[in-house]
């Protein structure tokens, strides 16, 4: 039963479009008599409804865990400056990437409890998001949190060599949630986070991370960067 619900949950609003696009497209194929067609009409319109799936999280509930913003593969932990956008200064802080393939849960959740102070939208190439120049090139969101402590998180869209939007529904001085939905990409794409100065990171890269559900980060944590190995 369990794992019947986690295949059928719910379907973000903004993919309805998408999967009846595909469908319509998929019943004229039938209508045509392209048996061939419709099943690959059937197999792209069960995948966008998979695609823009969005389960209910569990949200640790402690004060200063940083959380995951979005699901898929950690795929770097090193020390960089913000983006220039936010006006965070020069200084360098960790950064957790986090890479989502197309089989990922793409809605992106806020990281920490706090309040968004800014956030810049800047055009740009799609480019592989992967790659480490994704970062400055591509086209990106960047939001500004500033935590119920008082310490700054920077989490940023960007979109990748396949998505060509970036959905972005936070409003600048509100109040938010650790967990909260902030936004959706489509389709692929990755999330970077930047610690709050001090504060090292909790996962290790190629771990998988769950957004709303994974801890990434404490502001009250002192150990070091984790590595990881597989095993």
């Amino acid at each position: 039963m369990e794992t019947i619900l986690s295949v059928f949950v719910p379907i973000h609003r903004e993919g309805h479009k998408f999967i009846g696009v595909f469908a319509v497209v998929t019943f004229m194929f039938f209508l045509m008599d392209l048996d061939f067609m419709v099943t690959i009409g059937i197999i792209l319109t069960l995948w966008c409804a998979y695609f823009f799936r969005d389960p209910d999280r569990i949200t640790p509930q402690k004060e200063g865990l940083i959380i995951a913003p979005a699901d898929g593969v950690v795929q770097s932990v090193k020390t960089s400056v913000p983006p220039a956008e936010l006006d965070m200064g020069d200084e360098q802080r960790i950064r957790v990437s986090i890479f989502m393939n197309v089989f990922d849960v793409h809605v992106n959740r806020v990281p920490a409890d706090g309040k968004i102070i800014r956030q810049v939208y800047t055009p740009g190439k799609y480019l592989n998001a992967s790659l480490e120049k994704a970062c400055e090139d591509n086209e990106r969101h960047a939001l500004l949190l500033e935590t119920t402590s008082g310490k700054y998180v920077a989490f940023v869209q960007i979109a990748g060599l396949v998505a060509r939007r970036i959905l972005c529904w936070a409003e600048d001085e509100k109040e938010m949630k650790a967990g909260e939905r902030f936004g959706l990409i489509r389709f692929g794409s990755r999330v970077d986070v930047y610690l709050p100065k001090g504060v090292n990171s909790l996962v290790s890269v190629g771990q998988r991370a769950i957004a709303g559900e994974t801890v990434i980060a404490s502001e009250k944590g002192r150990e070091k960067n984790r590595d990881g190995e597989i095993r």
